[in-house]
């Protein structure tokens, strides 16, 4: 049996169907059983409860063999991100008295840093908080996601994708969510490991690449094009981060732009993608038309 947090999302749905489709036992913790009724119909167990309560956390990791956490994301942290700092104190209050025999942890790219990272700041403290915890635990450091260009498909019918990268040329890590549930879940059921380990996740692409492979799909030319950034707080208000709290998403492209996400951290492990974006823009795509 294993515990897969944020089963109704992205990340976490895609690591409850690679283990489910190993024939793994799957737990998840629920706050609205209707919006995971779909997963109770695969046979996954469902434990009521969320991410701010420890006594949850903790039921919900009573007798497994292995855990997925992560966090929720806050586009619009407190400035001293305490959101993610309660969930961070629940995770460790909980993990200390159920101890499942090991842990993965979503993480990020740039989580080896403490500052400069704005949303990512959040993942920099899991790492931190989880740090005195004894029973074997994998921080996976994901890319950005592939699925975040998603928003493409409706808007680039001009032949323009607009991005936050800059320059457009310039390779980041990136990675498509599918890949990450495949890796979360051969690390909770692969071979055992003693300690605390990092794994670096994602490929190094360009948003031209992206754009590139968006066009493909879309069957047009389609252009990357750097949205200035004197308009990256407008522009995020329209995707409805609220007007004076565009900071920390514009804070964490900065650290993008700056190189602070790339791969090639010391003493970690990397494993690169196999899902394209491409791939993801294909998907969406039948899945619209089905």
């Amino acid at each position: 049996m294993f515990l897969v947090m944020g089963i109704t999302g992205k990340v976490g749905g895609a690591t409850a169907r690679h283990l489910l489709a190993q024939g793994k036992k799957v737990r998840a913790l629920v706050r609205d059983r209707a919006k995971a009724a779909s997963w109770m119909d695969q046979g996954v167990e469902l434990v009521d409860g969320d991410w701010n309560d420890a006594a949850a956390i903790e039921r919900a990791l009573r007798g497994v063999d292995g855990a997925f956490v992560m966090l929720p994301s806050v586009w619009t942290p407190s400035p001293d991100f305490k959101e993610a700092k309660g969930v961070i104190a629940n995770y460790v209050e909980a993990l200390t008295r159920a101890a499942p025999p090991r842990v993965v942890a979503l993480s990020s790219m740039g989580a080896n840093r403490t500052s400069g990272l704005g949303m990512i700041t959040a993942l920099s403290l899991l790492e931190q908080g989880f740090r005195d915890l004894t029973f074997p635990i994998a921080f996976v450091r994901a890319g950005g996601f592939f699925e975040n260009f998603l928003y493409g498909l409706h808007i680039a019918h001009g032949g323009t994708l607009p991005v936050y990268y800059n320059p457009t040329n310039r390779k980041s890590t990136m990675v498509a969510t599918n890949d990450i549930g495949a890796e979360v879940a051969t690390l909770l059921i692969g071979p055992a490991w003693s300690g605390q380990r990092v794994v670096e996740l994602g490929s190094m692409v360009t948003a031209d690449e992206v754009a590139a492979q968006l066009g493909e799909v879309m069957q047009r030319d389609v252009k990357a094009f750097a949205v200035p950034r004197a308009e990256w707080s407008a522009a995020f208000e329209q995707f409805g981060i609220p007007k004076g709290q565009t900071g920390p998403a514009e804070a964490m492209f900065e650290a993008v732009n700056a190189g602070w996400m790339d791969l090639g951290v010391k003493d970690t492990e990397h494993v690169a993608g196999t899902t394209s974006a491409r791939d993801v823009f294909e998907a969406a795509q039948n899945a619209a038309k089905a």
